[in-house]
C-alpha cells in the first residue's frame, strides 16, 4: 500500500504532474487549491509527507507550512515546498517557517521521486 501525500498549488496542471508521478508510483494523493483549503483538508487526512507551492491566491504556502506547523499531527510531516522560486532569501524563509526540503520547478518525475525516497524511506 502507497503513502498518502498532500499535494498544494493553485495551478490546476501541477497539482496534476505531481499527482501522476505519485499515484504512478503506487501512492494515493489528495489535492488542495491554495493553503486554506489545504488547511481545511487537514481536518480529514493525515498526509505522510506534503508538496507545497509557495505563491499561491488566499493563503500563500510559507504561511501554510507556518501554520500546519502548529497543529500536533503536522508537527513532524516532511513537508517540500515546490516553486519557481529560487532566490535564497526565500529558501531561507521556508526554512524558518518550518519547510523540510524546496523542489525548484520545472522538476523531473524522478527528481520528486528521489526526495519521496530519501524523507520518507
Amino acid at each position: 500500500m502507497g503513502r498518502l501525500f498532500l499535494i498544494v498549488d493553485d495551478s490546476a496542471s501541477m497539482r496534476g504532474l505531481v499527482g501522476l508521478t505519485l499515484r504512478n508510483a503506487g501512492h494515493e494523493v489528495v489535492e488542495a487549491v491554495d493553503g486554506l483549503d489545504a488547511l481545511e483538508k487537514l481536518n480529514d487526512t493525515r498526509p505522510e509527507m506534503m508538496f507545497v507551492d509557495v505563491n499561491m491566491p488566499r493563503m500563500d504556502g510559507l504561511e501554510f507550512v507556518k501554520q500546519a506547523r502548529q497543529l500536533p499531527v503536522c508537527r513532524y510531516t516532511p513537508i517540500v515546498m515546490l516553486t519557481t522560486e529560487s532566490h535564497t532569501s526565500k529558501r531561507q524563509e521556508g526554512r524558518i517557517a518550518g519547510a523540510t526540503g524546496w523542489i525548484i520547478k520545472p522538476f523531473k518525475p524522478d527528481q520528486l521521486l528521489q526526495i519521496v525516497t530519501k524523507l520518507l524511506g
